[in-house]
């Protein structure tokens, strides 16, 4: 201080908690453990890593990441933003534990002096992002829009201001890839932007997709409502409409068409129809039509 430094204190790792106490903790963990199960495939995570119950330190030998889910695993979710976490748990068997770690303050254009405006930004940025991560999570939950506003999506429209907003036709391969690549958990944290969505969908597409028409169609997920822009930024968020519009239409393609249509191929062979009832019943209702016609067109 003689010399004429001063010394300041600085943030080195910030962390904001969310803890919400269930009533009926059976309830809390199934809740939890159904948005996992749920979101095995939707929005194609990196990876899916379970944590064991035990106490590990530098020195413990071996990997503990498995497969396999048994006693004394607790799963826990899981998101990274540059050198931020988001991740959440239950804990202690009855409270579902949300924690937003900022690593980097620089990663939300904060600067690194304590001071009560850092704290305050921060502070919000965590609790924005807490709360963000369990609503949408709730709206996952939620029941199906109805059918007004499916047909709002899959048909053109126009907004209130007189704007044309095209289609998003479901099962069309670019917007299945497009819905899908919206419904990162990871995007909670800082939103998503051109680029960003350029390399999400051409990872899920098998085709070509440019800059260009990612402008085009973050114009229309924004006219449908789907998405709104991050004020002051070129970030975009899901709103609630729109993530359950991309889970809906995601579970329904990826769960229930695909397979679905590829079990009533007729040229499945014929010893794995067997297998599947579904596939069993559309074959017989197949064989009975076809005999119902026959029997008609011999009476005629």
């Amino acid at each position: 201080m003689r010399a004429g430094y001063a010394y300041e204190l600085a943030f080195r790792q910030f962390e904001v908690s969310d803890t919400r106490v269930f009533d009926r903790p059976q309830t809390g963990r199934a809740f939890f453990e159904g948005v996992i199960r749920d979101h095995l495939d939707l929005g194609r995570p990196d990876q899916v890593v379970l944590i064991f119950d035990r106490k590990l330190t530098p020195r413990t030998p071996g990997r503990f990441i498995t497969k396999i889910v048994t006693r004394g695993v607790d799963p826990q979710l899981s998101c990274t933003y540059k050198s931020s976490r988001l991740k959440q748990y239950f804990k202690l068997g009855r409270a579902l534990r949300t924690e937003t770690v900022i690593g980097d303050t620089y990663d939300f254009g904060i600067g690194r002096r304590v001071c009560a405006k850092n704290l305050s930004a921060l502070h919000t940025i965590g609790e924005t992002a807490n709360r963000r991560l369990c609503d949408a999570e709730a709206q996952t939950a939620q029941p199906a829009p109805d059918l007004v506003t499916l047909t709002h999506v899959t048909r053109p429209s126009t907004t209130t201001d007189g704007l044309h907003a095209p289609a998003l036709a479901f099962g069309d391969p670019r917007v299945m890839a497009l819905l899908a690549s919206l419904v990162h958990f990871s995007h909670v944290l800082a939103g998503f932007t051109n680029r960003q969505l350029v390399d999400l969908v051409t990872n899920l597409w098998d085709h070509p997709y440019s800059s260009r028409q990612a402008t085009y169609d973050l114009r229309r997920l924004r006219r449908k409502g789907l998405i709104a822009r991050v004020p002051g930024s070129h970030c975009y968020q899901l709103t609630p409409l729109g993530r359950r519009v991309a889970v809906l239409f995601t579970k329904a393609h990826g769960r229930v068409l695909a397979p679905g249509l590829a079990l009533l191929d007729p040229i499945l062979p014929a010893d794995l129809a067997p297998r599947c009832p579904l596939a069993a019943a559309w074959r017989q209702l197949d064989l009975a039509l076809n005999d119902f016609v026959d029997r008609q067109l011999l009476a005629a």
